[in-house]
C-alpha cells in the first residue's frame, strides 16, 4: 500500500502520542478534526495501523523476558503458530539464518520462564532446540520509525 504525504504525516503523530486530539493532528497537517478521524479510520480498517495501549512488562510484574530462538524440524509454520498463541509470546518472525524462528517471551519469574521453555516450547511438535536469550537490561523499546 502506498501512502501519501498526510497519511504519513499523521502517522508519524500517533507515532509521538497515540491519544492525541485530532484536533491537534488536524493541525499539524492541514486537515479538519472530520478528515484526521475518517484517515485514522481507514488507516486502521486497512491494517496499516494499530492503536493500542503498550505496557511495561516490568511495571507490571513481569520480571523474566527472553527471546526464544527456536529450530524446527520439517515445516517452519506450523510451529510458529503453535507458539505465536501461547499467551507468554507478544512476537513470533520467522527468520533465515541460524534460528528459523525467535519468540519474544515475557513471565513472571525465572520459574515460568523454565517452565515455557521446558514444558510448553521444547514440546512442541517440531521443535528440534530452543535456546533462549536473557534479556538483562532494555536500552531502547520504540514504536517509532521512519515511513517510506
Amino acid at each position: 500500500m502506498t501512502l501519501d504525504e498526510t497519511s504519513k504525516r499523521i502517522i508519524e503523530q500517533l507515532q509521538e502520542d497515540g491519544r492525541r486530539p485530532y484536533s491537534a493532528i488536524g493541525k499539524a497537517v492541514g486537515l479538519s478534526e472530520a478528515a484526521v478521524r475518517q484517515r485514522v479510520q481507514r488507516l486502521s480498517d486497512q491494517g496499516v495501523i494499530q492503536i493500542v495501549a503498550v505496557t511495561d512488562p516490568l511495571r507490571v510484574g513481569m520480571l523474566r523476558q527472553a527471546m526464544v530462538a527456536v529450530n524446527v524440524e520439517g515445516p517452519i509454520e506450523p510451529v510458529a503458530d503453535a507458539l505465536a498463541g501461547l499467551p507468554e509470546v507478544p512476537y513470533v518472525v520467522i527468520c533465515g539464518g541460524r534460528f528459523d524462528i525467535l519468540a519474544e517471551v515475557v513471565c513472571v519469574d525465572d520459574a515460568s520462564l523454565l517452565d515455557l521453555i521446558s514444558s510448553v516450547i521444547r514440546t512442541t511438535p517440531g521443535v528440534r532446540n530452543a535456546e533462549a536469550l536473557l534479556y538483562l537490561q532494555l536500552r531502547k523499546d520504540s514504536y517509532r520509525w521512519a515511513i517510506p
